[in-house]
């Protein structure tokens, strides 16, 4: 009997040993939330020791810590007699401690996964919750670069290098998803298309890059007339194509107008000399006259011919009864 004793206290002793020096924090609280074990890891992090944390109240500890929102947890844990999983996509981290890690130095905070457990007494009573928390920050780290990197490649798939608008193929896209939005909601919009006036003579007499200089410039100015809700993109080569959503045809003119006039008035410096274009705008308003977001676009692209026709640097808006 007595051997079983002595067995069973360095079982224990080995136990505690094991739970003090375990790479992952643990933390015993009772139904008060006052703690009962607060182990080496917790100390390390923290910079709080065991023989001060236990039998104190874990929040008055830990003032960090996010109290309603952990109190529920634990009631929910206390009642209900299941494990709860925190990850760090959830809420990056429960105690705020710097992070440490070789690999991810420069990361502000130590990320973490928690899992709170219902801890039983002899006789079948859940009196207490353990809590673990897991370093996970390098695996953290990685996987917003990840996602960052995977963010960037998708943002470059859709973005022209040039004018950093969207491309044709994404912009076209974009046309197509909001027709079809039209088709369900009757919330109407309107399309421009334009293209500079006379831009072969720009690149004949100064150069290609003097060309480009002109097209950035232009795109640089949309984007400044645009709301957040437009979708601009580059169509090809001088050509341009902005989606006003919400917008109907008669304030798509007033746009168009503010927008022609902007770039009239722009000055460009290319080396000694001074560059200055006129763009050609066709304005089509969404309608179910169009069978397609094709339709639409070539409604934009008749108006933007006529302004062509009519003397170049003025805005067209389509009418189907010319």
């Amino acid at each position: 009997m007595t051997g079983d004793i002595g067995q069973e206290i360095e079982d224990l002793h080995w136990n505690m040993g094991l739970l003090q020096n375990l790479e992952v924090g643990l933390v015993v609280v009772d139904r008060d939330s006052y703690v009962c074990m607060w182990n080496g890891f917790m100390e390390n992090h923290s910079g709080i020791s065991a023989s001060k944390a236990v039998n104190q109240s874990l929040f008055s500890l830990y003032s960090e810590l996010p109290v309603q929102w952990l109190k529920k947890k634990i009631e929910a844990v206390m009642l209900l007699s299941n494990t709860v999983y925190i990850s760090w996509e959830q809420r990056p981290y429960l105690f705020r401690f710097k992070s440490h890690r070789p690999i991810t130095g420069s990361a502000p905070f130590m990320y973490q996964n928690v899992t709170l457990s219902p801890l039983s007494s002899p006789t079948g009573q859940i009196d207490h919750i353990g809590i673990l928390i897991y370093d996970v920050t390098d695996n953290a780290i990685a996987q917003q670069k990840l996602e960052a990197a995977n963010k960037q490649l998708q943002s470059l798939s859709r973005t022209d290098g040039l004018t950093g608008l969207y491309n044709r193929a994404y912009w076209q896209e974009c046309l197509e998803k909001e027709f079809d939005r039209y088709g369900r909601l009757q919330e109407i919009s309107s399309v421009i298309m334009f293209d500079i006036d006379h831009f072969k003579k720009v690149n004949d007499t100064y150069g290609h890059q003097a060309g480009d200089l002109v097209i950035k410039t232009i795109a640089q100015t949309l984007q400044q007339y645009v709301r957040k809700t437009d979708i601009t993109g580059r169509y090809g080569g001088e050509e341009y194509g902005a989606i006003l959503v919400g917008t109907n045809g008669e304030n798509a003119i007033v746009f168009a107008e503010r927008l022609r006039a902007a770039v009239e008035a722009t000055d460009m410096q290319y080396g000694k000399h001074k560059l200055s274009v006129t763009i050609s705008l066709g304005v089509s308003e969404i309608s179910f006259a169009q069978a397609s977001a094709l339709d639409w676009l070539e409604q934009a692209d008749q108006a933007l011919y006529k302004s062509k026709q009519n003397g170049r640097n003025i805005v067209t808006l389509y009418d189907n009864q010319s």
